[in-house]
């Protein structure tokens, strides 16, 4: 499952749910239980750059490997990184992966 993704393409392992787990700070277990709608949530939530980066990032790839590929100087691929883990950690990305509707304050 999930074998032509993204994710796949810099990673061995479909582990993407124990590092969104890490970076949301929150419990594997609440988490939606299919790993294709949430993989499908990551994709709404993430731009395909974002995802790319946090697929590479989470392979360990070095930040030359990933300054060359998305042609980022040193502080452009600092602050990707920053903006890709930052949404991460949002409430209303921790709700979708929980499978809860968020409706901001706002």
């Amino acid at each position: 499952m999930l074998e032509s993704t993204i994710w796949r393409q810099y990673n061995s392992e479909n582990n993407f749910r124990e590092k969104l787990a890490e970076f949301c700070v929150m419990n594997v277990d609440d988490m939606v239980a299919d790993d294709k709608e949430l993989y499908g949530i990551l994709k709404a939530k993430l731009t395909k750059k974002e995802l790319k980066l946090f697929a590479m990032d989470s392979a360990k790839m070095s930040d030359e490997a990933l300054k060359n590929e998305f042609d980022y100087t040193d502080e452009e691929l600092k602050e990707a990184k920053y903006k890709v883990y930052k949404k991460l950690k949002q409430d209303k990305m921790r709700a979708a992966l929980k499978g809860i509707t968020y409706e901001s304050a706002e």
